[in-house]
């Protein structure tokens, strides 16, 4: 719309002539809410706040966020001596409004790319959207456009996987479903955090331009001609160079080439690690072309910082103008100047959060997610009469069962925080004679089991923490600090073999299925990885990534009630540096005449 479009700009134009440098440089920053207050939104003109991973208000329900909110916007906004201008609020809800206890949490992004469906994405980016409105959130951290090549890299899951053609796809789907409910989507990390040597997070990708374009630009594409309003720059390296200070690729190529007119943001204390002096650091992420800056903690040192660089001649002020005119932009666009307060906006419903309708929409992903790799026998479906065993530490965790970026950074274990069904909760509730074996399979017995399940898989971890690097990398992170590693932090494992890390999954199976009990494995991960061994005992074995909160999914589909459509998103693999056991696309079907999918209303919430 050219005639809207033109009144946004006179609006931002406007601005930009009252607004000093110093209030100019407090727009292109962004705190974290446990750093700082309301009154330093408003005497330091703060351009945005965001909630980390794990920071929530007090209570954590969504009421407790929308009056945490509400102060933020009454403090910009409200007072008669505020500056006028109203913050973004940030926050990674990456599979659903997932940091709000009680909200409903969809697999994430690998079990979307296992669905293969972009309308079951665009159906999470609703209900996450309606979710974060309910408790005064406009800004979400989402999607994540990084196509994995190593699922070695403890960010798999966020992927949708190796295909650009889905992230491409899915990738836009999601940015037009948030944005037309009203919260601003940000396409993330550019680029190229997918494509790094041996998958180590925030390290270094070494190709050609032709190459990364291919792999790991396009799927910006049909994201920025979507609309999409923000974008933010990535840890990794390109060719040696960090991303966060590389001119060509975030000026030149996505300003410029690709025309993207919306802000693009730092990512968490991203600036830090282009120089170890902080003035020279700060210097070349803003002359990089960053706009917006996240430094949650040292955000007073980074407003003096560039204020400085800028009264040095060091920063052009036309730099400093273009920044804020693309902040101005994003929050014209995302109609923050016309909506009221967060604690009387019109059409918020708190009740929202983790509402039947919601969590049924999650359910319906958890069942097109799965990906039957094997099932000898035709031991699945398994009948609703059949005495079910359930067994393995995966079976009755809803912490397991979520992973990562689930109420807290890391995720977290147990029931007592997340709201939801395990999967032995799914099971009981489709088949009577199940039993939930609370000695993870030691009392398996034939004569009284017919089949067991047993839910098998990764404990929790984001980011770096969630990388597997063999004991050689390490030596190399600790000796030299190449590929741009930001810390040498300890992985998640050495082997991408399942046996090795998590040994008492293979021991479980083998004890049950050495009893004579045919077992069915499922299992929960971020990422495919090597299970020859487990899957050599099991007569049938599932992949269920990580479902989320709605583990009533995975019961309907062992149970028959609709049939596994899921394909695998990359390649899983057979053996360190071996051939792939299976390929991507592979998943089997049980081919007994059912749908697809079965809508099964009624089941969410379990006693």
């Amino acid at each position: 719309m050219p005639g809207l479009d033109a009144r946004r700009e006179a609006v931002a134009d406007a601005w930009l002539e009252r607004l000093t440098l110093r209030q100019k440089i407090g727009q292109m920053t962004m705190a974290e809410r446990m750093h700082v207050t309301p009154e330093d939104v408003k005497t330091c003109a703060l351009g945005a706040v965001l909630s980390g991973g794990g920071s929530h208000p007090n209570g954590n329900e969504p009421a407790d966020w929308v009056r945490m909110n509400d102060a933020f916007w009454q403090a910009a906004v409200g007072d008669d001596d505020s500056l006028g201008i109203p913050i973004l609020f940030g926050c990674d809800a990456v599979h659903g409004n997932n940091n709000v206890a009680g909200a409903t949490v969809f697999p994430h992004n690998i079990g979307l790319g296992a669905a293969g469906d972009a309308d079951l994405v665009a159906e999470a980016a609703r209900v996450t959207a309606r979710e974060m409105l309910a408790g005064g959130l406009d800004w979400n951290f989402a999607p994540m456009l990084a196509v994995a090549q190593d699922c070695r890299w403890g960010r798999t899951y966020e992927s949708y996987g190796s295909d650009p053609g889905r992230a491409a796809a899915f990738g836009k789907r999601f940015v037009v479903a948030l944005q037309e409910e009203g919260v601003a989507a940000c396409a993330k990390h550019w680029v190229g955090d997918g494509g790094t040597r041996h998958g180590i997070d925030q390290g270094e990708t070494t190709l050609s331009w032709e190459e990364l374009e291919a792999t790991h630009v396009s799927p910006y594409y049909p994201a920025i001609a979507a609309g999409v309003m923000t974008i933010m720059a990535s840890f990794n390296s390109w060719n040696g160079e960090k991303c966060h200070g590389h001119r060509f690729l975030v000026t030149e190529v996505l300003k410029g080439r690709l025309g993207f007119d919306g802000l693009v943001v730092s990512d968490w204390d991203g600036v830090d690690y282009l120089h170890e002096n902080y003035a020279t650091a700060v210097r070349l992420a803003v002359n990089a072309g960053l706009d917006m800056f996240m430094v949650p903690e040292r955000w007073r040192e980074f407003i003096e910082t560039l204020e400085a660089e800028v009264r040095r001649g060091r920063v052009a002020r036309d730099r400093i103008d273009d920044a804020v005119r693309r902040i101005l932009r994003t929050k014209l666009r995302c109609g923050l100047f016309e909506r009221p307060r967060p604690a009387r906006r019109p059409g918020v419903n708190v009740a929202c959060t983790g509402s039947a309708a919601h969590r049924d929409s999650a359910r319906e992903a958890v069942r097109r997610s799965l990906v039957l790799l094997k099932n000898e026998g035709d031991v699945l479906p398994l009948g609703p009469e059949r005495r079910i065993l359930v067994a393995g530490k995966s079976a009755h965790d809803l912490g397991l069962q979520c992973g990562g970026w689930t109420v807290s950074w890391q995720g977290e274990t147990g029931n007592e925080t997340i709201v939801g069904t395990t999967v032995w909760e799914g099971i009981r509730a489709l088949a009577p004679n199940a039993r939930l074996s609370e000695d993870g399979g030691g009392d398996a017995d034939p004569d009284r089991d017919d089949v067991a399940v047993v839910v098998i898989g990764e404990q929790p971890y984001a980011e770096g923490f969630g990388d597997i690097r063999s004991a050689e990398e390490l030596l190399v992170e600790a000796g030299s600090m190449v590929d741009g590693i930001m810390n040498p932090i300890e992985p998640y494992a050495r082997s991408l073999a399942l046996a090795e890390t998590h040994p008492e999954d293979l021991a479980c199976i083998r004890h049950i299925a050495g009893r004579g009990v045919p077992v069915v494995a499922v299992l929960i991960s971020g990422r495919p990885l090597i299970v020859e061994p487990e899957m050599a005992a099991c007569a049938a074995f599932v992949a269920g990534w990580l479902p989320g909160t709605e583990g009533l999914g995975i019961a309907e589909v062992l149970l028959g009630r609709c049939d596994f459509t899921g394909r695998l998103p990359l390649p899983w693999p057979g053996s360190a540096g071996g051939e792939p056991r299976f390929p991507a696309g592979h998943g089997l079907r049980y081919r007994l005449g059912l749908p697809p999918t079965t809508r099964t209303r009624g089941l969410t919430t379990l006693s």
